[in-house]
């Protein structure tokens, strides 16, 4: 399905974080989600593409490094 959406537990197995740190994440808009009748939920690509532009950024900074 190209447009799954996932639950919180979801993401943060995905994530491979606890649940509160992705309750805090997305509370914080540091990862991409919504809120539907209060509960928060995720598009799977762009969970996918936050992640990819996560990796890009942090090897653009070590590039800077060295």
């Amino acid at each position: 399905m190209a447009n799954e959406i996932l639950t919180i537990r979801e993401v943060a197995e995905l994530l491979k974080i606890n649940e509160k740190t992705a309750y805090k994440l997305a509370a914080d808009g540091k990862i991409p989600g919504f809120k539907v009748g209060g509960s928060w939920r995720f598009d799977r690509q762009e969970i996918a593409s936050w992640i990819k532009r996560k990796v890009e950024e942090q090897q653009k900074g070590k590039d800077v490094d060295h």
